[in-house]
């Protein structure tokens, strides 16, 4: 039996939960993160000191993606178009999952000794570089500083997601006002928190190391990152009702250059650290690069070349693809998979048990069940928080005035 024609009314955004494909995904979620989280408990029990470093690595990948979509939310509040406005309740669900992440950070405080050397007291005493930073690099700072970072994002999460729901009564240019102001100095808060942040939680795994430009490259990753899910998402509700008329070619296409410029910038600031890095010559930086570069993680390095930035440019550069959500949504996944792929090259040479003296290269299964079993747990919270509120923000007059328009052949 087909469905009723969707209202230009009230709520042509649908009522919350209707979604056969978020219901999919919570159920999914389930399924392999109860399988993935049972094995990482196992495996705790089995190597503690493995276990911490591959919860890391999950950990972070999908916090990234949470804040990620924050920044995308926050942007289009600021920058307008249909490419944010359309799965904008698919970010702000994405952001609200941020209170349940700082949760699930206290593994990583718990293991700060199997994690970072400068939560040991017997390499600090014997380090004179640690023990100059160490009224900086110490647990409880550690701990107070994040817990700033998670309470100004979950701050600007509910707050933009509150006031963005608000509109669904009606749309307010006063409100609209007040979340492109909170927006403006949301994007500079995040910027300045996500840069501190991945100092503290990647950068300080190698406490002699440092770059100006680690904040930059996982701002551009973990937007990368939420953007590839984005559109993995909406290529799977493309098909159902009220995303069948609102995804039109023209907004799929704009998630395809986004995809295709934060694409070029990964590349980018990726290899303007490598040439300043490697043309200057110093000793302090240039242990960084010979370590990813030797002992199989130049296999990694050479993956990402190919898989993280060549192959996707290539594709990317096709108006078509970009205007077909399936493809569209096969490069994003491959780019998502990617993104994974260069946080283990980013942290896994630095993490205990890969330093200098043991370089090589070395894949555990437990890196896996973290990445599978907190994805399938922070995929069950992002379906939750998405089954919340109407899939569209139905309140904005651009969302109306694109349900009650007809579809153009793309």
């Amino acid at each position: 039996m087909s469905r009723p024609p969707i209202p230009v009314g009230p709520d042509p955004g649908g009522v919350p939960g209707e979604s056969p494909a978020l219901e999919r995904l919570q159920r999914t979620g389930v399924a392999v993160g109860g399988l993935f989280l049972l094995a990482l408990s196992f495996g705790f029990a089995l190597d503690r000191g493995q276990f911490f470093r591959s919860y890391l690595l999950g950990w972070l990948f999908w916090t990234g993606v949470a804040v990620g979509c924050l920044g995308l939310a926050m942007l289009n509040h600021l920058t307008g178009g249909l490419w944010g406005l359309v799965p904008r309740r698919f970010h702000e669900a994405a952001a609200r999952t941020l209170p349940a992440m700082a949760l699930l950070f206290l593994p990583i405080l718990l293991g700060a000794s199997s994690l970072y050397s400068w939560a040991r007291p017997e390499v600090v005493a014997a380090d004179e570089l640690l023990q100059r930073k160490a009224a900086y690099l110490n647990v409880p700072f550690f701990a107070a500083r994040a817990l700033l970072y998670f309470a100004v994002w979950g701050l600007l999460g509910w707050r933009i997601s509150s006031w963005s729901r608000e509109q669904d009564g009606g749309a307010d240019p006063g409100r609209a006002g007040r979340l492109r102001g909170l927006s403006g100095i949301g994007l500079v808060l995040l910027a300045l928190t996500t840069t501190f942040a991945t100092v503290d939680w990647g950068m300080s795994l190698a406490p002699h190391w440092f770059s100006t430009m680690y904040g930059v490259l996982f701002i551009v990753g973990w937007t990368l990152s939420a953007l590839s899910f984005t559109i993995v998402l909406m290529s799977r509700v493309a098909g159902e009702e009220p995303f069948r008329v609102a995804l039109r070619p023209g907004t799929v296409h704009d998630l395809g250059k986004l995809l295709l410029t934060f694409t070029m910038l990964w590349g980018y600031v990726n290899f303007s650290q490598f040439l300043i890095v490697w043309s200057g010559n110093v000793s302090e930086e240039t242990p960084f690069y010979v370590r990813r570069l030797h002992g199989g993680w130049h296999v990694v390095a050479v993956g990402l070349l190919v898989f993280h930035f060549a192959l996707p440019f290539a594709l990317l550069l096709s108006r078509p693809l970009k205007r077909s959500a399936q493809a569209l949504a096969g490069v994003a996944a491959l780019m998502l998979l990617m993104q994974l792929v260069d946080l283990y090259w980013l942290l896994g040479p630095d993490l205990v048990g890969h330093g200098p003296e043991d370089p090589a290269l070395r894949v555990h299964w437990m890196d896996l069940a973290a990445a599978l079993g907190l994805g399938g747990l922070w995929l069950v919270l992002f379906a939750r928080q998405a089954r919340t509120a109407p899939v569209l923000p139905v309140g904005e007059p651009e969302v109306r005035a694109l349900l009650a328009a007809p579809a153009k052949a793309p």
